[in-house]
């Protein structure tokens, strides 16, 4: 048996290699740390959202919504219930311009996500179009955008000019 020894910038260097590549898939994925997990389904402890850009559509925007604030709920399943919250957006020309929401959490460890997500909700959608809001994990809390996206959804019904 022959036995070959790699030598050691070669490990180095395909380290660096595979190490970059994570940083890109990551950043394709829209979160940071796509590796963190808990046993409650709600993963990461990044936020992302999805979106296009809005810069040829703003005006597209601004004749689909009526301005003003609207109120919807959503609920959202988790593991050991069913967790309901309430989310309230200003439009204006169809941009978000300020994010309210409300969590009445049932189990213990809800709290922590809807507290969390309620924090970091407000970077992630004012200033973007309500048309490009699809909401998929805010501070570690997947869970919590389902339900944050269903009230959109019927925050732009009631909207619709």
């Amino acid at each position: 048996m022959i036995r070959t020894t790699v030598p050691t910038a070669v490990r180095k260097s395909s380290a660096i290699v595979g190490i970059a590549g994570l940083f890109v898939l990551a950043g394709c994925s829209g979160t940071a740390d796509a590796g963190a997990t808990s046993s409650t389904g709600d993963t990461g402890t990044s936020t992302s959202t999805e979106s296009s850009d809005t810069s040829s559509g703003s005006d597209a925007a601004a004749s689909d919504y009526k301005d003003g604030t609207y109120t919807a709920d959503g609920s959202y399943q988790t593991p050991e219930t069913v967790e309901e919250i309430s989310v309230t957006l200003t439009l204006a020309d169809g941009v978000v311009t300020d994010v309210e929401v409300t969590g009445d959490p049932k189990a213990p460890e809800t709290t922590r996500y809807q507290s969390e997500f309620i924090d970091g909700i407000a970077a992630e959608v004012v200033g973007k179009s309500i048309d490009d809001l699809n909401v998929t994990r805010v501070a570690g809390s997947s869970l919590t955008s389902g339900g944050f996206n269903t009230a959109v959804e019927s925050i732009k019904e009631q909207a619709a000019a």
